[in-house]
C-alpha cells in the first residue's frame, strides 16, 4: 500500500541473537508502535549480533530492498567494545540527522547520569526507492518509550517531549507516507501548512 508506513526494527545483541536471553527491544516497539500509530503501518523485524558488517547489510536491506520509510535499532549504543551500532549507521547514510542523537541523550539524562556515554544516531539513507529514516535507540524497554513519547505527568501534561513528534513531519519531507499518531500516546508536530484533514 503506497500510504502504509513501513518500519523496520532492529535488536542488536549478541547475547538475545544467540538464544541466550530472550530479546525485549522489538516486543518494547512493536507494543509501543502500536499504541502510537493511527494511521496504516507494517513492520519487518530484525535480531542480529552486535557485528558492524552484519548490522550494515541489514539496515542496507530494510532500506534498499524491503523499502522501510523508517528503520529503528536498539541496542549498541554504548561504549563498550561491541558497541557498533552508530558506526554500522553512518557507514550507510547519505545524510546525518545531528537534532536526533543530541534530544535522545537530553531525554535520558532526565533520568540517567550515564545516558551522555550513548552514541546513538540519526541518519537518512537514501536509495532507488527514494529515502529511509534510522535511528538508534536504546536498548532498555523503559528506555525506549521515554525516547520515543516523552513522559507525561499524573494529569498527562507533557514533561519531556518524546523525539518521535519531530518523525512524521521528517518522513513527509523524505517522500514518505503521511504519518496520522494517537495524540494521547504522542503528538506528531507539522507545520500549519503540512497538516491535512484527519482522514
Amino acid at each position: 500500500m503506497k500510504d502504509e508506513l513501513l518500519i523496520g526494527l532492529v535488536s542488536i545483541s549478541d547475547r538475545a541473537s544467540s538464544g541466550v536471553y530472550q530479546d525485549q527491544g522489538i516486543p518494547a516497539l512493536t507494543e509501543w508502535f502500536s499504541a502510537a500509530i493511527a494511521s496504516s503501518w507494517r513492520m519487518e523485524t530484525r535480531l542480529i549480533p552486535d557485528e558492524q558488517a552484519e548490522i550494515e547489510k541489514t539496515l542496507i536491506e530494510l532500506c534498499d530492498e524491503t523499502g522501510c520509510h523508517l528503520v529503528l535499532t536498539t541496542g549498541g549504543t554504548g561504549p563498550a567494545l561491541r558497541d557498533v551500532t552508530p558506526e554500522a549507521t553512518l557507514a550507510v547514510a547519505s545524510k546525518v540527522m545531528p537534532g536526533f542523537g543530541e534530544e535522545m541523550r537530553r531525554i535520558s539524562l532526565h533520568f540517567v547520569p550515564t545516558a551522555i556515554l550513548s552514541r546513538q544516531v540519526g541518519v537518512i539513507r537514501n536509495h532507488a526507492h527514494g529515502a529511509t529514516l534510522i535511528l538508534n535507540l536504546p536498548g532498555q524497554p523503559k528506555s525506549i518509550k521515554e525516547t520515543l513519547g516523552g513522559v507525561k505527568d499524573a494529569a498527562g501534561q507533557s514533561l519531556v517531549t518524546g523525539i518521535f513528534a519531530a518523525v512524521p513531519y521528517c518522513i513527509d519531507l523524505i517522500g514518505g507516507p503521511y504519518v496520522e499518531t494517537n495524540e494521547s500516546v504522542v503528538k506528531a508536530f507539522r507545520p500549519k501548512s503540512a497538516l491535512r484533514p484527519k482522514s
